[in-house]
């Protein structure tokens, strides 16, 4: 049953439709209407129509005693008013008149395909590496964050409607966004595992990471979808004394970390020499040992005749079973060392990475050495590396055959 059934039948009718190009919320009002004039405004008229474009909603708020309530129509749409198209307004409207009888409602227009963008700026604060806890380096972030509206009906219930004005709403969002953006980066260097030294060329990292941190609020608050968080510069203030002792340290740090990686390196290589070696310096070992006891030996086959030289028979035959046995050893000493090892499977295939940090290069090393450098904190996920095959440096993070080489890192020691 038609609330206004013709739009030719008696009085003047609306049509109600929004012809803003840029807006978030708009209330219509009938032609001749003024702001103090609350019920000539939200009288509806006999034949109105309602227009409703694509990505628009038309909102229709009745106040009651109990309450307001809501019609929500979603566009597009453009028809004559009917009460089958307002479920809440055909519970409101009386019989009396035959489901003709006029109404109050306000009626406003949200902008659900539009975006907003807010540019923002948070001033100097301090950021602090999580390895040197008493140098706060201050940090300057700007860029834009752009929100639209889908979940109207949230929005509807956390804003206040009338009187609505789009400036005074971005200016709560950014105050808000800033006051959360900058406890995310705050701690972004132990959360996200980013030093301060490097947080100015991560920010796409960074972007994404307080997007993560702060989408779900701001919807929860305000009832906005943050659809796009760009951080434009992070800036280090490069003058402050902070900024200097903590470069300083941040390099010596690094030195000595590839100082020891390479003296590692240098022993591992040692040992791995007297490994492949170790045969042979057990014959090295053991003939020093047989040298001496035939020097022995040969002292013990002389014998003293009176002032003469002489011969032992017992010396000579002691020397000759011993020298017999000093023999055999000897060779089969040698046919291990010459025979070869037929039985003994081909050794896996070892892998070996190459790490860069600071234009430094060090390596290779295997995945096991990559382990306990890990345990260390002298190896993190934010060197690159390469091995033989790869195309190019990786993060050490995207390589997967590096995964195992991080599951047993203890976390940061506590600060004293």
């Amino acid at each position: 049953m038609a609330l206004f059934g013709n739009k030719t039948e008696g009085g003047l009718m609306d049509v109600i439709r929004c012809d803003e190009q840029e807006y978030l919320v708009w209330k219509w009002r009938p032609k001749g209407a003024t702001l103090n004039e609350s019920k000539k405004e939200n009288a509806i008229r006999y034949g109105s129509s309602l227009r409703v474009k694509e990505g628009e909603v038309a909102v229709f708020v009745y106040q009651q005693k109990d309450g307001s309530m809501q019609d929500y129509i979603v566009g597009p749409m453009d028809e004559t008013i009917k009460t089958a198209n307002f479920p809440i307004l055909t519970s409101i409207v009386g019989s009396a008149f035959g489901g003709s009888s006029p109404f109050q409602a306000e009626i406003y227009f949200i902008n659900l395909s539009g975006n907003v963008q807010i540019k923002f700026g948070i001033p100097y604060f301090d950021v602090f590496d999580p390895r040197f806890p008493d140098l706060g380096v201050p940090c300057v972030v700007r860029g834009t964050l752009t929100f639209n509206l889908t979940d109207y009906k949230n929005f509807i219930k956390l804003n206040r409607l009338i009187n609505f004005e789009l400036d005074d709403f971005k200016n709560q969002i950014k105050d808000f966004f800033i006051r959360k953006a900058k406890s995310v980066i705050l701690n972004i260097p132990t959360d996200a595992n980013i030093p301060v030294m490097q947080l100015e060329r991560k920010i796409d990292e960074i972007s994404d990471f307080v997007k993560s941190k702060i989408s779900a609020i701001l919807q929860e608050d305000f009832g906005i979808n943050l659809k796009r968080l760009d951080i434009a510069t992070i800036e280090l203030d490069k003058e402050h004394e902070h900024y200097q002792q903590l470069k300083f340290s941040t390099a010596d740090q690094q030195t000595k970390n590839i100082d020891e990686l390479n003296r590692i390196q240098r022993k591992d290589i040692e040992m791995g020499v007297e490994g492949k070696n170790f045969t042979v310096h057990q014959l090295n070992q053991q003939t020093d040992v047989l040298k001496t006891a035939a020097e022995n030996l040969g002292q013990m086959s002389n014998v003293n005749l009176g002032g003469g030289a002489g011969m032992n028979p017992a010396g000579m035959m002691m020397g000759m079973g011993i020298g017999g046995a000093m023999g055999n050893q000897m060779g089969g000493m040698m046919n291990n060392i010459n025979q070869p090892q037929q039985h003994m499977p081909p050794p896996p295939p070892v892998l070996a990475f190459h790490i860069s940090l600071n234009g430094q290069q060090s390596g290779p090393f295997n995945l096991e050495q990559l382990k306990q450098y890990a345990q260390g904190g002298q190896f993190t996920k934010n060197h690159h590396v390469w091995k033989e095959g790869m195309a190019g440096w990786e993060l050490a993070s995207n390589v997967p055959d590096l995964g195992t080489a991080f599951s047993v890192v203890p976390p940061p020691p506590p600060s004293i």
